[in-house]
């Protein structure tokens, strides 16, 4: 029975208010109890305790929908060690949960990518690290036109029954697709996604306005990283990132790196979707957590240097990017609350995934994923599932 207090002595970011001199009580991977530390139970006093400094913040841990790999691995890789990899570095940057993302490549490689998956989840998500929930297919249904760092050659236009034997062979274990709604059968397939409790993301896409109108209606729930791989805003015709805009329906993951989107673009889709229509992603490739270098990206050199990570005709292949620095990024652009940021980081994603009982926030009876952010939002501890999976130094 392993049991934890924390004695947070700082400002923590509770389900449904911040509080502040809390203590955590955790056992078994659940958070058990919550309370002010002047009424600590006596049953408790003998618990090994954790002190949070009264400069420090607890929040919910980070949620990461769509990462394609970190500290030289990559979901692509279709081995143990790869999602293993991926699950114990994250905890570094906060994260505590995320869907191990493909890219588009040839159906051989995306299969053995979904096996691996279903594999790793029958019996190596332990905790500790981060919890992969599920798998984030990124193409191949998408668009050859906004393609972006998407491997042009192996994108198809969406199939249900090649679906159906991907999932088959995910053991149910795709949970969001990117997917381009106007090519043909597209809507179908959104309809498709949406009944069968799968979320459709619209992503890499050339949709207008009448074709994303169609998508919501089929049940489209979510776009993926806004404003890139997409038609961009015209005053007579919304395309797709006017229309992610436009439609409450849709949620909206944006790569907050000041690189992706300029920070004034930040505050303005927040203006505009309000902190409750947001996801914060990293869309981080195998380089994050690395030096400057060339690496792979679905079969494609991707050169890394000063936070960027290019093809070599200039095109943006993912980030570096780690969801601290999200956090801290979208803060100082859209002058928002700690509070509001973790609503994009944890929050949401925990609820467009469908695991609000468990995860997304600090509350009893839910699973103890915690991180402990300084007061410049560095991690300084990453707690997941019940267990110590980082500290600093």
């Amino acid at each position: 029975m392993l049991s934890l207090l924390l004695m947070v002595h700082g400002k923590a970011v509770l389900e449904n208010k911040a509080a502040e001199s809390i203590y955590i009580f955790i056992e078994n991977g659940k958070i058990q109890e919550i309370g002010p530390i002047h009424a600590l139970p006596a049953h408790l006093n003998n618990v090994e305790k954790i002190e949070i400094a009264k400069d420090q913040h607890v929040v919910p841990g980070f949620i990461d929908v769509h990462i394609h790999g970190a500290a030289g691995a990559d979901t692509m890789d279709a081995t143990i060690e790869a999602l293993e990899t991926m699950a114990k570095a994250l905890p570094a940057e906060g994260t505590t949960s995320f869907l191990a993302t493909t890219i588009t490549q040839k159906h051989e490689s995306i299969e053995k990518a979904l096996k691996n998956a279903a594999n790793y989840l029958t019996g190596h998500n332990d905790a500790g690290q981060a919890d992969v929930l599920g798998v984030h297919l990124e193409g191949p249904f998408i668009n050859k036109k906004r393609a972006g760092a998407q491997p042009k050659e192996y994108i198809i236009d969406p199939d249900i029954e090649l679906f159906k034997s991907w999932q088959e062979l995910a053991e149910g274990s795709i949970k969001l697709v990117t997917v381009a709604p106007e090519l043909e059968n597209g809507t179908n397939f959104v309809r498709y996604l949406h009944e069968n409790g799968v979320i459709a993301s619209i992503g890499h896409t050339d949709a207008v306005y009448e074709e994303m109108k169609k998508a919501v209606q089929a049940g489209a729930k979510q776009v993926t990283h806004l404003f890139n791989g997409m038609r961009g805003i015209h005053h007579r015709e919304p395309g797709v990132a006017g229309s992610a805009l436009i439609f409450k329906e849709l949620m909206v993951e944006l790569i907050a790196d000041g690189i992706h989107v300029h920070p004034e673009v930040m505050k303005f889709v927040i203006d505009a979707k309000g902190t409750e229509g947001m996801i914060l992603i990293t869309d981080a490739m195998r380089a994050k957590c690395l030096k400057n270098g060339v690496y792979d990206l679905g079969g494609q050199d991707v050169s890394v240097a000063d936070g960027k990570a290019l093809l070599a005709d200039g095109t943006l292949a993912g980030s570096i990017l780690k969801m601290n620095d999200s956090i801290k990024n979208i803060m100082e652009a859209a002058e928002i609350t700690l509070t509001e940021a973790v609503q994009m980081a944890s929050v949401n994603p925990a609820k467009q995934l469908n695991v609000y009982d468990r995860k997304g926030s600090i509350s009893v009876g839910k699973d103890a994923d915690i991180t402990i952010l300084s007061n410049e939002y560095q991690v300084e501890m990453t707690i997941c599932r019940g267990e110590l999976a980082y500290k600093k130094g």
